[in-house]
């Protein structure tokens, strides 16, 4: 079971099927927040829906096409991230993630996309580490503009949520520019 501690405060845990109830209640009680960018919520309505999503998910781990960890904080669940995709001829990961509304401003998802972005680079020995967000998710593209990425441009009209479309900024940090800030 894979099982990365960040800091005293953070790990990140492989999802696995008994974080079913929890993480389908963190979902759930974050919905209307979590809804204005992300374009699955509307499948995720009963616990059964999220145990899906997890055996999806470790299907695609045990496949080495993608890593999607629990984020541990202070040992409670609070959001998810990981690697949506692993693109191991081009050597590319796609960071994904999402925090509950009562641990945002903590400093938590800078923490958890930084390790994420050392673990592909010391680890897996990748060449680049890209992180996608909406154009207009502030919040969300603070975090690559924070760790220091390089904005490569937008994604236009890349996802439909619910009721129109949303340009994606793409973001990306290769593993010379990591080195250097190291």
């Amino acid at each position: 079971m894979f099982l990365h501690k960040i800091d005293e405060e953070l790990s990140l845990k492989l999802v696995d099927l008994k974080d079913s109830e929890e993480m389908f209640q963190l979902v759930d009680t974050s919905r209307d927040h979590l809804k204005e960018w992300l374009g699955w919520l509307d499948f995720t309505n009963k616990v059964d829906d999220t145990k899906e999503f997890i055996q999806g998910c470790m299907r695609s781990y045990a496949e080495n096409k993608s890593m999607n960890t629990v984020i541990l904080y202070k040992g409670k669940m609070v959001g998810t991230a990981g690697y949506n995709s692993i693109n191991w001829s081009n050597k590319t990961a796609y960071i994904g993630y999402w925090l509950h509304q009562d641990y945002q401003g903590r400093g938590i998802m800078t923490r958890v996309a930084k390790a994420l972005t050392d673990y592909a680079f010391e680890y897996h020995k990748l060449n680049k580490v890209d992180i996608r967000a909406a154009k207009e998710n502030k919040k969300s593209r603070s975090i690559p503009e924070r760790l220091g990425f390089v904005e490569e441009g937008t994604i236009r009209q890349a996802e439909w949520l619910y009721d129109h479309y949303v340009d994606h900024v793409v973001y990306g940090m290769l593993y010379e520019e990591w080195k250097l800030k190291k």
